[in-house]
C-alpha cells in the first residue's frame, strides 16, 4: 500500500474524510437505506458470481466486502490511505479476503484494459467537481470493463442538501442557506465552516446529467434510479429501519419512485447503471 494522499487529491475532502466516520457511515438512519438499496439495484444488474469487480473508491469496503463474501473476485481502490489501510484490515479477518486494497485515482485507474465484469463507481463522481474529471473517472471506467460489463456510477442529487436542511431545520443557519441556494444554483457544493455534517467539496447531479454523463462516456444507460426515495428525510426513519414490516413499507416506496423522472431528485443518491457495448 502507499502511504500518503495522492498528489492531487483535494486538501479539503481529505481533511473531510479524515475526519468523517465514513468506513461506518452505511449503518445507521438514512445512510442504511442508502446501503440497503444500493445493494438492492446491485444485485438486479450485477454479472451473477463468481466474476470480477472494481470497487472503485470504495472506502473501507462496505459494498467490496459485501460482495466478496457474495463469492465475487473484488479489487478495491480509494484514493485515502487510511481507507485503503481500514479496508486491508477488515479483509484480512473476512471469510472472503479482497483480492486486493490499493491506493489510487478514479481517473487514472491501475488496472489492465478489460479486466473486470462490475465496475462500482459508488463515491468519486461527487467529488470530482468538473464535467472533464468526471467523464476521465466514467471512461476509465469504460476501458477496464470488458465487453458488456456493468458501472453503477452514484452521484449526489442536486436537491440533496435543500432537503435534508427541511429535514433536520438548518436554514437557521445562514450559512447553510447560502451553500443550498449555491447547490440549487450550479450544483457546486462548498462548505467553508466548521460543521462536517454539512458534508465536503462535491458536484451535486440532476438526474438527467448523469443520465447523460454515463452514456457520453460510451455506455449504454440500462437504468437511472433515485435510490433512497423520499423516505430518507422522514423524522422517525431510524425507528422505521428497526422494524421488518415498516422498513419493507419505506423500501417499497423507494421501488415505486425510482425510475419516475418527476421525483428521482427528491433522492438523496441517485445511481445509473450503464453497460459496456458489445465490441
Amino acid at each position: 500500500m502507499m502511504s500518503g494522499q495522492l498528489p492531487e487529491y483535494d486538501a479539503a475532502i481529505a481533511a473531510f474524510y479524515r475526519q468523517a466516520d465514513e468506513v461506518h457511515r452505511l449503518e445507521e438512519g438514512p445512510f442504511l437505506l442508502e446501503a440497503l438499496r444500493t445493494r438492492e439495484l446491485i444485485e438486479r444488474h450485477a454479472r451473477p458470481a463468481p466474476a470480477t469487480v472494481l470497487d472503485i473508491g470504495g472506502a473501507g469496503g462496505a459494498y467490496a466486502l459485501w460482495m466478496a463474501a457474495a463469492g465475487y473476485t473484488v479489487h478495491l481502490l480509494d484514493a485515502a490511505a487510511h481507507h485503503v489501510a481500514e479496508a486491508e484490515r477488515r479483509s484480512a479477518v473476512n471469510q472472503r479476503p479482497l483480492a486486493s486494497c490499493v491506493l489510487g485515482d478514479a481517473r487514472r485507474l491501475p488496472f489492465a484494459d478489460g479486466c473486470a465484469d462490475v465496475a462500482l463507481l459508488l463515491g468519486p463522481l461527487y467529488h470530482l467537481t468538473t464535467a472533464a474529471d468526471r467523464m476521465m473517472a466514467l471512461r476509465e471506467a469504460a476501458r477496464v470493463l470488458k465487453p458488456e460489463g456493468v458501472l453503477f456510477a452514484a452521484a449526489v442529487s442536486r436537491c440533496g442538501s435543500v432537503l435534508d436542511g427541511l429535514a433536520r431545520e438548518l436554514f437557521d443557519d445562514p450559512r447553510f442557506e447560502a451553500m443550498a441556494e449555491q447547490d440549487m444554483r450550479d450544483g457546486q457544493h462548498r462548505n467553508a465552516t466548521e460543521r462536517l455534517d454539512y458534508f465536503t467539496t462535491a458536484y451535486f447531479h440532476r438526474p438527467e446529467e448523469l443520465r447523460a454523463e454515463v452514456a457520453g462516456a460510451g455506455f449504454e444507460v440500462s437504468g437511472l434510479y433515485g435510490i433512497e426515495g423520499p423516505g430518507w428525510i422522514l423524522p422517525d426513519l431510524a425507528a422505521r429501519l428497526e422494524d421488518p414490516r415498516r422498513i419493507e413499507t419505506v423500501l417499497r416506496v423507494a421501488r415505486l419512485l425510482e425510475s419516475d423522472p418527476s421525483v428521482q431528485g427528491a433522492s438523496a443518491h441517485l445511481l445509473a447503471v450503464g453497460r459496456k457495448p458489445r465490441q
